[in-house]
């Protein structure tokens, strides 16, 4: 096992054994036992009492964090020529169709969201292969197919993001930076967490959320109380 460094140690010894902190509470406590040297992200792990594997208990969706990511967010919006101008002014970093096809097929990924319209999704399921283990792949339950690519584009760019529960019940986001206010992080936590409790499936039985750890890149992980959502 790794030797802990003095400032691991120190982070560690902050953080109570047992306590289960309230999302107030973890989003200041978080910022203290950070220990990176860069603007390093802050991350929700959320178990969830639901089976994946059955279509009635998949949990997924969209959430717009009311203070960003504090990531700069590289979008690539593949429309047609009539939707380029209106792509371009709502901040798309990457605009057009064919070459940027052809860019993917040659095995570039380097964006971080991709929003494109109904007509064009034919052209890109060949590109399933490489675009939906990136998570790349548009989808209109998370609104990156849709006619109104302004709107969308925007939204992206306010610090909109999709979350889906992965295949042992487990939900992931990153919810903010180490440099935003406990404030910041506690508002984007919980605007996260009561949409997941919105987004209850129906056929879902017992304890809904049964357990909830904040951390940031590198540092030990805060256990929240799920009572306090």
């Amino acid at each position: 096992m790794a030797k802990l460094s003095k400032k691991q140690k120190e982070a560690r010894s902050k953080i109570e054994k047992d306590k289960l902190y309230s999302v107030d509470e973890a989003s200041a406590l978080v910022k203290e036992i950070t220990t990176a040297k860069f603007d390093a992200s802050v991350d929700l792990a959320v178990r969830l009492g639901v089976d994946p594997r059955k279509a009635n208990q998949m949990v997924r969706g969209v959430v717009t964090l009311p203070h960003g990511t504090g990531k700069d967010v590289k979008v690539l919006a593949l429309v047609t020529p009539d939707k380029e101008a209106e792509a371009k002014e709502a901040g798309a970093d990457f605009v057009g169709l064919n070459e940027y096809l052809d860019k993917i097929k040659g095995g570039w990924t380097d964006v971080d969201v991709i929003i494109t319209m109904p007509s064009v999704m034919g052209k890109l399921g060949p590109l399933g292969r490489v675009l939906g283990p990136r998570g790349l792949m548009p989808n209109p339950k998370t609104g990156t197919v849709t006619m109104d690519i302004g709107k969308a584009v925007s939204e992206v760019k306010a610090g909109k993001i999709d979350f889906k529960v992965d295949k042992t019940g487990i939900v992931h986001a990153a919810i903010g930076k180490v440099s935003f206010s406990p404030e910041k992080i506690a508002g984007n936590a919980k605007e996260l967490l009561e949409t997941l409790v919105k987004m209850k499936p129906a056929a879902a039985k017992g304890v809904y959320m049964k357990s909830v750890f904040m951390s940031s890149t590198m540092s030990p992980s805060l256990q929240l109380d799920p009572k306090t959502v």
